[in-house]
């Protein structure tokens, strides 16, 4: 496997990416996988919910249960919890901390930011919706070269999962083709007679259509 060496300002593994008020769906995808990455009861506390100690009064109100009389498995969950909320408020500017900082568990922090930047969930379906549009209507632009229209393609892509939206691999590979102007369909045949668009990485389709522009640009040249 090839490792990319340019990679500019590397960042410390051990430590979650710092978030500066912008851009927060590219922070959240990455603390997800640096969550994930270190434990991932801590990502399921906090997408479920941290379960903390409750008892059950004479009334049936389920309360906080008292600390001192905790058991071990009382502990464990509790510090499990402190443990997912020290990683968040590591990784988040001072405004931000002053938002969460009176949440009693990790989950809450969570959502309170996820609200903070992607809104309600009112909110968030509007703008799902109209990404979704943008990807049902994607096309590539006329003099666009390969590479362009996949950064165009990912950028709308990588919005949708930051809202938690994805789609099938098969899927994107079929929209690519799909997107493809009337010059390609001869290729676009070609890769749906030769690939199994079931399995066929996107990686791969992108490789195969940028070899095919060099060789039309090549030929043009020559001409």
């Amino acid at each position: 496997m090839t490792i990319n060496t340019n990679i500019g300002v590397s960042q410390n593994i051990s430590k979650p990416h710092f978030f500066n008020g912008n851009n927060y769906g590219h922070w959240k995808a990455k603390m997800t996988i640096f969550i994930q990455s270190l434990d991932y009861n801590l990502w399921d506390l906090i997408v479920d919910g941290p379960n903390l100690p409750t008892v059950t009064l004479e009334n049936g109100e389920v309360v906080t249960k008292p600390k001192n009389i905790y058991d071990d498995n009382d502990r464990r969950r509790v510090q499990i919890n402190a443990k997912a909320k020290h990683i968040i408020i590591c990784a988040i500017n001072s405004n931000d901390f002053n938002r969460i900082s009176s949440c009693i568990s990790a989950k809450e922090m969570w959502d309170r930011l996820e609200v903070t930047y992607e809104g309600t969930n009112q909110v968030k379906e509007a703008k799902i919706s109209m990404l979704v549009h943008e990807y049902e209507m994607f096309t590539m632009n006329e003099n666009e070269d390969i590479k362009s229209m996949f950064s165009r393609f990912t950028n709308i892509i990588n919005a949708l999962q930051a809202l938690d939206k994805t789609y099938s691999n098969s899927e994107m590979v079929r929209k690519i083709l799909r997107c493809l102007p009337r010059c390609w369909m001869r290729k676009v045949t070609a890769i749906e007679e030769a690939k199994n668009l079931n399995v066929l990485p996107l990686e791969d389709l992108l490789g195969s259509l940028m070899t095919h522009e060099f060789s039309m640009q090549k030929k043009d040249d020559e001409e």
